[in-house]
């Protein structure tokens, strides 16, 4: 008696799927925002919980497949390729969108509440099919680390509104700082505003209130900066000999005699603290910035906020898809509106005092 051939590879893999019913397999379609991402991350975005054995496991068996053929953790993805999706573990819950369920994806994002999702929400200053824009609160970190448990990275999925995708974080501002943080909401987006970022293209304009007038009352502030460690955690100092360039062009708008001023700035360069630095290194430090200034940061006798008065004012732009310009303001903190009444400035002045800087 000859024995049966045995099955290919192929066809063994196909029965185990029939077996554990095929009308679960699934086939999603790579989007042009996906395209030339690795599988394993593809397959990350979309079935977070899905560890790396797991699935090295089904491609090796043959249950993931693109466009029909066998692939590997490190195959590249084309937009409009299908990808196969064999039955999971019921540990592997899937992350719904455009192509696989409800557009408002993820669904409640854990840990938080109704009201938590409405509030941050309520923050949004700019939304498009690729960006927003909110007015991140002081006292709110924008990712985590060492005691640091509620950050914005961790409630992204509250901000992803009718999109396919976790909204991503391209830049980011100090905890206690506020004002206007871009998101990207795709892919294709992240990739192009973390390049603006890091060149030329971003118009940052910071508001913030000395102690001390800055002077002459216009200027640029060329300090080379290093990160280093301390009791307070991560601090930043100057360092001309291991220290990165660190630029900041400044402008006096309004000033209290001597004793307190109304600054706008706009950081050249993106380094850590380098406003806060860089402010501190001239005299006049940010007002509320213990950090840096110690009891100096303080103005004894004013009725003002113990808090960071320093506000990310204005972000403008190119849109990562060309052809108009972002241009978002975000408004004044409360504490900061306090003191902008406390000392007479004025909340309307023009928004870009810098638009003759060459």
């Amino acid at each position: 008696m000859t024995d049966s051939p045995k099955p290919s590879a192929d066809s063994a893999d196909n029965t185990s799927i029939e077996a554990k019913g095929d009308s679960k397999v699934e086939t999603r379609t790579v989007t042009a925002d996906e395209a030339d991402m690795r599988l394993d991350r593809w397959f990350k975005r979309h079935f977070p919980d899905v560890n790396h054995s797991y699935l090295q496991k089904l491609l090796r068996t043959g249950q993931v497949r693109i466009d029909g053929k066998r692939s590997e953790t490190s195959s590249r993805l084309a937009a409009g390729q299908s990808v196969r999706i064999p039955p999971l573990a019921a540990w592997a819950a899937p992350v719904k969108g455009p192509n696989h369920g409800s557009a408002q994806g993820a669904g409640k994002p854990k840990g938080m509440s109704d009201k938590q999702i409405a509030e941050l929400q309520a923050l949004v200053l700019y939304r498009d099919a690729d960006v927003i824009a909110i007015n991140k609160p002081a006292g709110l970190a924008v990712q985590g680390g060492t005691g640091t448990s509620k950050h914005l990275d961790a409630m992204l999925d509250a901000l992803r509104f009718d999109g396919s995708e976790r909204p991503k974080l391209v830049h980011r501002l100090d905890k206690d700082t506020s004002g206007v943080l871009l998101l990207a909401r795709t892919t294709f987006a992240a990739s192009k505003l973390t390049e603006l970022f890091r060149g030329s293209a971003v118009r940052k304009i910071y508001w913030a209130v000395t102690v001390g007038v800055p002077t002459p009352y216009q200027g640029k502030i060329d300090l080379a900066l290093a990160k280093e460690g301390g009791p307070q955690g991560e601090r930043v100092a100057e360092n001309k000999e291991e220290g990165k360039r660190a630029l900041t062009v400044y402008s006096v708008q309004e000033n209290v005699g001597k004793q307190a001023a109304f600054v706008a700035m706009w950081p050249l360069t993106g380094r850590t603290h380098q406003l806060r630095v860089h402010m501190a290194a001239v005299g006049t430090p940010i007002l509320g910035d213990g950090k840096y200034a110690g009891q100096g940061a303080f103005l004894a006798g004013a009725e003002v906020a113990k808090k960071l008065h320093l506000h990310a004012r204005r972000l403008v732009l190119p849109h990562p898809r060309g052809g108009k310009t972002i241009d978002v303001t975000a408004p004044l903190p409360d504490h900061m509106q306090a003191t902008w009444k406390y000392f007479g400035f004025s909340p309307n002045l023009r928004d870009d005092p810098f638009e003759d800087f060459e």
